[in-house]
Parts: structure tokens; sequence; C-alpha cells
């Protein structure tokens, strides 16, 4: 992203083609798209404005820290939330200085400072904190810095260079700050769930595919980044084995000047047999000097009677989890494990050693400059899968048996489907597009190749777009099995329909796929379900006043689903269900509609009649795809909310509707209609709902 005071130019992806357009947003008030379009949707600030724990806990540490008029600097002031809480607290003097660098967010900002008489006391300030110079933006050093710069990792938005250069340049000596100070703890744990996140040699040794991802010698090519992974831990909570208690690894003062780098030695002790397969971290606040006011993102098997951690579902911010490598390190009950962490400008590792010989620890220890292709968790999960690559060579067997086939392309970013068909015995000549990995993954797929005793010349990486594909490419040869997982790099986060992306991909290479051919998937059926979800409608909700604060101008630019004002509708978004909290099926799952991978891509609709199974406040509906893998329908791999390694998309309701059965006569509704249409020039899906 590119930006000056006048205006933002921010890049937005098309998922069904895969190309990219810079969308201008002006600064100006007149911009009419910008204020009633979701364009923050996909980030956090909905969901922490609606924290209501976070914006007290700051509301009290400011008005208790903040006792005269002075001059207050606010870096990364989002909505203007924290520098109007300084304002009222200075009364009708002093002076607030608001840094935001992203206009979107200053846009925003003007907005509610205009809406609560606040444009006069607070000076808006379109740059980053490190733009700003004494003497030119503002007028002196400031005497107080409010900030709330963390995630969920605590440094990741950079607050320490920020830190350092506010004390170096922007701050008088001995400045009050809010928060005072941030200390991060950790407890090892063992978890089958999260070894399967990362370990995926280990885990595909128990598949019967033929194939190796990661044959000895190439774990450093294809694994999961060694980096601590945002994550809600207290879903699991009943699959975790607790190794340790909790222990003090970092802490940094907010107050003065934190270092670049610093690392600490911990020597843990064990309270019960088990294998560390990951360290479970989170971060305390401290926000006033006395240490009164603190705001944790612990666990909830973390008890404190000091510290209270918020009372509702968070997604903002999450635990943090680091995978030991490899199978872990066995441990028993008493044993000690010395715990290395580091940290730099912008995060925190940690490497684990015993002192104990007989304790084991595995070899997969490869530094992160040795990855060629780095997986997110979910995917090496999915590649260790022993159902998923059972499917997989399932739906291959029955179309290649009793047919020749003589050319395949593989037309996503799929590693795993080109090795697969190469090593089938009569195996078509094998292309690959890998649109989104391009030349990493065509040196993967060349050793992996080689490891997996496969000749060199099976698999043909094309560096070409689909759109730009021609018969003089495929060397005369028509396509007879096009195939995909499907997969593409960049759609992690994504909405499950937004992986029609393959089906517009199948309609571009019509004219070079032969009369007969096979295509995998061969549909994709778009299932779901009625939900329970009170957590997740909870943090989407609209935005009213907020400690005081008028903030309802931003809740269609934040993406607000719920009590908005009548004909308005929030977005669809795209979600691990299983980790948004409390979470309950109303329905059973029904098809909505389906998705015809043998024809080319086209506007499809459906209507379906959900009925209730299970009375309760229903909150929204889940929707995902289901993908038809075979023309038999034998063969299909659904990625619906009792699959962990998915997200879904989320359809959350204006306002929660209590429903039931047809038996409970008190119940205000039985049954409701779903409707549904694929736009393919948008690759959007309208949702329209009718409770009856």
């Amino acid at each position: 992203m590119s930006s000056s005071t006048q205006r933002v130019f921010q890049l937005k992806l098309d998922p069904l083609t895969g190309n990219s357009e810079w969308v201008v947003i002006e600064d100006n008030d007149d911009d009419q798209s910008f204020a009633h379009q979701p364009l923050l949707a996909t980030t956090s600030y909905l969901d922490m404005l609606n924290d209501s724990a976070r914006n007290a806990a700051f509301r009290q540490a400011i008005e208790k820290t903040i006792t005269r008029p002075c001059h207050v600097l606010d870096i990364g002031a989002g909505t203007g939330l924290l520098s109007m809480m300084a304002a009222r607290a200075m009364g009708d003097e002093g002076r607030v200085t608001a840094c935001e660098s992203y206009l979107p967010m200053v846009k925003l900002m003007k907005k509610v400072l205009r809406l609560n008489a606040m444009e006069g006391r607070v000076k808006v300030i379109n740059k980053r904190s490190d733009e700003l110079y004494v003497g030119l933006e503002i007028p002196s050093r400031a005497h107080v810095l409010v900030s709330e710069i963390l995630d969920s990792e605590l440094l990741g938005e950079g607050l320490i260079p920020t830190l350092q250069h506010a004390h170096d340049n922007l701050l008088v000596e001995n400045a009050l700050t809010v928060p005072y100070r941030a200390t991060t703890y950790g407890q090892l744990v063992e978890s089958t769930f999260l070894w399967k996140l990362h370990d995926l040699h280990n885990n595909e040794s128990n598949v019967s595919d033929g194939i190796r991802l990661t044959p000895p010698g190439l774990g450093s090519m294809l694994s999961v980044k060694r980096q601590q992974y945002a994550m809600h831990c207290d879903p699991i909570r009943e699959e975790i084995n607790l190794l340790s208690e909790p222990f003090k690894i970092f802490e940094f003062d907010f107050w003065k000047r934190p270092e670049s780098y610093g690392e600490t030695e911990l020597c843990v002790k064990a309270t019960n047999d088990g294998r560390v397969h990951a360290v479970v971290s989170w971060w305390v606040l401290q926000l006033d000097q006395e240490g009164t006011i603190y705001y944790s993102t612990a666990p909830r098997w973390i008890s404190s009677p000091k510290i209270t951690s918020p009372d509702e579902w968070c997604d903002h911010w999450k635990q943090c989890v680091w995978f030991v490598p490899g199978s872990g390190i066995s441990i028993f009950k008493g044993e000690e494990i010395h715990l290395h962490a580091t940290h730099t400008e912008t995060n925190i590792s940690y490497n684990l050693d015993t002192q104990v010989s007989t304790t084991e620890i595995l070899n997969h220890r490869w530094a992160t400059g040795d990855l060629q292709l780095a997986l997110p968790p979910e995917r090496a999960a999915t590649f260790g899968d022993k159902g998923w690559r059972l499917s997989m060579l399932k739906a291959l067997q029955s179309k290649l048996q009793g047919r020749d086939r003589r050319l395949c392309l593989v037309a996503d970013d799929s590693v795993f489907l080109p090795l697969l068909v190469a090593q089938f015995p009569e195996a078509p000549h094998v292309m690959s597009l890998l649109p989104g990995l391009k030349e990493r993954g065509l040196k993967y797929l060349q050793a992996a190749a080689h490891a997996n005793g496969l000749s060199h010349k099976c698999i043909e990486v094309l560096e070409k777009g689909v759109k730009q594909l021609t018969m003089h490419d495929l060397h005369q040869k028509k396509v007879d099995l096009l195939m995909a997982e499907p997969f593409y790099v960049g759609h992690d986060s994504m909405l499950p329909w937004q992986n029609l992306r393959f089906w517009r991909d199948r309609t571009t290479l019509d004219d070079i796929l032969s009369e007969d051919a096979l295509i995998i998937p061969s549909k994709g059926i778009l299932r779901a379900c009625a939900v329970s979800l009170p957590d997740l409608w909870e943090s989407r909700r609209c935005l009213t006043k907020i400690e005081g604060f008028d903030h309802s101008v931003v809740n269609a630019t934040l993406g607000a689903c719920g009590h908005l004002p009548e004909f308005e509708e929030g977005p669809c978004q795209p979600f691990f269900v299983w980790q948004c909290g409390e979470f309950d099926m109303l329905s059973e799952t029904f098809d909505l509609m389906e998705f015809d991978f043998s024809k080319q891509i086209c506007q499809c609709q459906g209507k379906s009649q959900v009925q209730f199974t299970k009375s309760g406040v229903c909150h929204g509906f889940v929707l995902w795809i289901d993908w038809v893998m075979d023309l038999q329908n034998s063969v299909v791999i659904s990625t619906g909310p009792d699959r962990r390694y998915w997200k879904q998309g989320v359809k959350l309701l204006g306002t929660p509707r209590t429903v039931g059965s047809q038996i409970l006569r008190n119940v205000q509704t039985c049954s409701a209609v779903l409707e549904a249409v694929f736009n393919p020039l948008k690759g959007e899906l309208k949702i329209l709902l009718d409770f009856l």
C-alpha cells in the first residue's frame, strides 16, 4: 500500500482470476462509496471495539494517569477512542495528537470525532509516528503516550521500534504511558491436534499412497514456518495435556525505551508425563503504574485473583502456539527442560532442551532460511491427513483405471497432485501451473520427484497463466485430465466459494480440453446449516456508544452485522467456526446449490427450506463447499464446521431469532427459506433469508 495525506491506493484481489487491482480511497468527506462499503470488514477493528473489558481497562487507566492538562500522543489511534478518553480526562484544556497512518481509519476517525463534538479537541495526523517531527507536525514533545499497537504475539505490529522512536524523538523524559507494562507467559503442552498442525514428516508416514512430500533430506523444503501462530486454545482444552505450570518469559516496559533484542534462559519443571508438542503463550497488560488495572489474553484455564481476563469471547487477540519440531520431546513428571527464549523487534521464538540424556530431541531443527515452501499449519495437517490423501488416491484411481490418458494438467497450487498422478504405472504426462508458487513450486517438485523415484521429465511446470496457454505449450496435445484440490496460495483466509477460481480456470481452458476430458473435482456442493453463535455475533454486532463515545458511523465500513438498520445486512465472513466460542447447530445440514465443473462457469442459484431440529437462538448460517471428486459421488471431501483445517463462511443475522422444531408450540420460528445466488463475474454469493 502506498499512501499520502491526500489518497491511498489499496490492493484488491479478484479471487476468481487471481488478478489484483488498485482501489483509490480519497481523503474527502464526500466519498459515499467508502462510507457504505464494508471495506474494513476483514480487519479486527470491529471485534476490538466490541471488547468491553479492553475498553473499560483503557478508560480506567487513562483517567487514573491523566490528572491534569498536558500534551497526549495517541499512536495508532484507529477510530480515536483513546484520544477522546484522554481529551475528556483533561477537561477543556490540554492537547491530544492522534497519529494514524492508515487513511481509511483516518476517515472513520474524523467521522467519530465530529459525531462526538471532539474535532476541536483532537488533532489528527495521517502519518506513521516515525514520520513525525517536533516543531513540524507536533509543536512539542508529549507528556503522555497512549497506544494500543499490539497483536496476539504482542510485538508483531511494531511495538518495540514504535516505542524506541517515540522515547527518542516524541516524548518528554520520564513520560507517562498507558499501558505501563506488558508481560508474556508460556506453558508446555501435549496435544495430538497441535502436533498434526506442523509435523508433516511423521504424520505422512502412515499414508499408503506411495508419495512422500517430505522424504529424508527434504524436510526443510516443505514445512511449517517456525514462528508463533495465533489460535484460540480454549476449544481444544480437553485435547491438551498441561505439562508445566505457567512461566514468565519477557517483560516489556512502555514507560522506557525497550531493547531491540532480548533473550532469557528458563528451567521448567514438568508437572506431568507426556510429550512436549508446543509452547502455548499469552500476555498480560498492566495498564497503570500502580498495578491495579490489567488485561490478559490467557486461556480460560489460567486463573489469577489479581488479573481479570475478558468475560466475553474475543477474536482480535488470541493465544499463540509455538510448535516444537518433529514429534516433540518426551518428558516425565519432575524432569526439567531448558527453554531458551529470544525476541527481536517483531517476534518471539523458543528453543527447548532437556537435562536428562534419556529424553528424546528429534532432529527436525531447520532454519527458516532453508525453507523453500512455507505451509500454513492447517495445510500441513491436510497433507498429513490419511483420510484426505486416501480420498485423493481413490478419485484418481477411478479416473485412470482402464483409460488412456496422455496429458494431465494440474491447474492450482497443489504440489501433492502432480506427484500422485506421476507415480501411477501408466501415468499421463503431468503439467502443473502453480500460479501462486511459481519458481519455488518448480524447485520443490523437481527435488520431490527425484526423491520419490520419479523421472524429472514426468512433471513439467508451465510458467504461464491459464489465459496464455496454447497448444504449443502443451506439445500439441489436448488435456485429458484436469485436476485441482482446489487450493490457491493466498486464499487461506477467503470465503469457501472463492476457491471456485478453479471453475473459472476450467472455463478459460475449455478450448484445450479433449472432448472426453475428465475433471477433478467433478462438482462442488454449497452446503449450509443454521447455527447458534452468540460469542461471534456479539463480537460483530453494531457499535453504539463505547465508554460514552458514539461509534455508530463506523458500522457499515467495519462490516457490522448485529442490530443493523432496516434493509441493511452485514457481509459474509470466513471463520474457523470451531474457534468461534460457543457454537451449536440448530438444523440438519442441507444442500443449497451445485456447481457443475463439467460445464463452463455460469450464474447459479439455489433455494432450500430449513427445518430447525433444535430449539435455541439462531444467530446465522454457516456455509461451506463439499468437493465431489468423482462422477459417482462416492468420494467427497467436506470442508464443513466439523473439519478443523478449513474455514467456513458465516452469515450473521441482523437480529437473532428464537427457533425450534414444530413440536415446540411456544417457539417463535419453526422454519426458514434460504436462497443463494452466485455471480460468476465477481465471485460473490448473495444470500437471501426469510423466516416463516
